[in-house]
């Protein structure tokens, strides 16, 4: 698929069937997903990756929106320890959005059907997630994603808006 085609694709899919994601596709995700740009090059992503039953449906309830039936969870969190210091200790959620992003548009180019729904900066949502992953305070949730085979199509879109373009010359 050219990159044109996968970026309009590119959709919130919210339906899957149960088809469990290959394991050699899972790590092609995450390989786009550090393949991304992060400020300083500090690189303060941290990927979960969970297919376990149990913890699928305590993600699914996590929040109104995160209830997907999709056999592929990968919560992308920051670890604060390998943020920048001080005032700019926030552009970690920059760099995991970016791999985030990058995630969802492999996803799409293989096939696969993903939803990203926001953790960050819902603090019940963050202490809920480090819960149930058992993940440390210094690792902060931003968000989760639902992979997997779409159980639906959903057409290509672009939504450029002219109005919304402002050139200074």
């Amino acid at each position: 698929m050219e990159l044109h085609d996968v970026m309009l694709s590119r959709r919130s899919i919210r339906k899957f069937t149960e088809q469990k994601v290959e394991a050699e596709l899972v790590d092609r995700l995450l390989q786009y997903g550090m393949s991304g740009p992060s400020a300083c090059n500090r690189q303060p992503w941290e990927f979960y990756v969970v297919t376990n039953e149990q913890k699928l449906a305590e993600l699914r309830k996590l929040g109104h929106f995160t209830n997907y039936q999709s056999p592929l969870n990968i919560v992308v969190a920051g670890n604060l320890r390998r943020a920048l210091p001080m005032q700019l200790a926030e552009f970690w959620v920059q760099d995991c959005s970016a791999a985030v992003e990058n995630i969802l548009l492999g996803a799409t180019s293989m096939g696969l059907g993903a939803c990203w729904c926001g953790i960050k900066p819902g603090k019940r949502l963050i202490a809920k997630a480090q819960k149930i992953l058992q993940i440390e305070a210094h690792i902060e949730p931003l968000g989760l994603l639902h992979i997997g085979y779409p159980a639906e199509q959903v057409e290509p879109r672009t939504q450029y808006d002219k109005k919304r373009i402002h050139i200074i010359d």
